[in-house]
């Protein structure tokens, strides 16, 4: 059976153990949206056992306690990274302007089953350097905080109660920087090599039709899927800004190719 520690992710719990998913839920009533299966599938692969707690309102030994007796071997010696909350607060939040903060509640989003990364990516991506996203959630969002602090943003979290977490998300010149590097032009330099490197060696899917988050997913799953030495070759309606980051990941490539303002398509292999 597995050994897990703090630092191990809640993908790799749900994969070894069918009743994983059930005893994860039972540790905190917060989990339940991990019975979302699209939630499921973008969160769970980014959180580890000490994310989920703070998440929870938890500890890791409640997660300990939970798991051991489905088998898995708990190793309670290795450490594990202290969230930002932990941290002291940034200077961006003592000098912060409200006139550049952009509110986003996604309780009601989330509570649908709506993917809330869509709707966050769609604020974050056109603010200025200098602005600040407010995200109203019931939860505080740290594989999300994570995920843009790898993009160059400064984040912070405040609990407000036990259904209120604020987090704020600054983007900083290295964000925009980051987010021009991950559309430039370059993206689709050698497209026509890399094409006939992959020729007759590519699967090809459609993402164009599907309703968000369902694109990202399904690219996400054929990648899973994709033989050794094979590319996956994607028409889609525009450049997936937030898959690019995941993509890169994941230790996979991609190139480019802007064919129209509704129509772009994609070539992702392995690096």
């Amino acid at each position: 059976m597995l050994t897990i520690d703090a630092n191990t992710k809640i993908s790799a719990l749900l994969k070894q153990h069918p009743d994983a998913l059930e005893a994860i839920i039972s540790i905190s009533p917060k989990f339940n949206k991990l019975r979302n299966p699209l939630l499921r599938k973008l969160m769970a692969p980014r959180t580890s056992i000490s994310m989920a707690s703070k998440i929870g309102g938890c500890t890791v030994n409640d997660f300990f306690d939970k798991l051991q007796p489905l088998g898995f071997v708990i190793d309670k010696t290795v450490d594990h990274k202290e969230s930002e909350s932990s941290k002291d607060i940034p200077v961006f939040m003592k000098t912060m302007n409200p006139e550049k903060v952009i509110l986003l509640d996604v309780r009601q989003d989330i509570e649908a089953g709506k993917d809330p990364l869509s709707l966050i990516m769609q604020k974050v991506k056109p603010m200025h350097a200098g602005e600040i996203l407010k995200l109203v959630n019931s939860f505080e969002p740290v594989p999300l905080m994570q995920l843009l602090e790898k993009q160059g943003y400064e984040s912070y979290s405040e609990i407000i109660n036990e259904n209120i977490v604020y987090t704020y998300f600054y983007k900083t010149e290295k964000a925009v920087e980051k987010s021009a590097e991950g559309t430039k032009p370059g993206d689709s330099d050698n497209w026509e090599e890399m094409l006939a490197k992959f020729k007759d060696k590519t699967t090809t899917i459609d993402v164009r039709e599907l309703e968000m988050p369902l694109p990202m997913l399904t690219i996400l799953d054929n990648l899973d899927k994709l033989p050794e030495g094979t590319a996956l070759y994607v028409f889609h309606k525009r450049i997936p800004v937030f898959l690019l980051p995941e993509l890169r990941e994941r230790k996979f490539d991609y190139r480019i190719k802007e064919i129209s303002d509704a129509e772009v398509h994609l070539l992702i292999f392995k690096l």
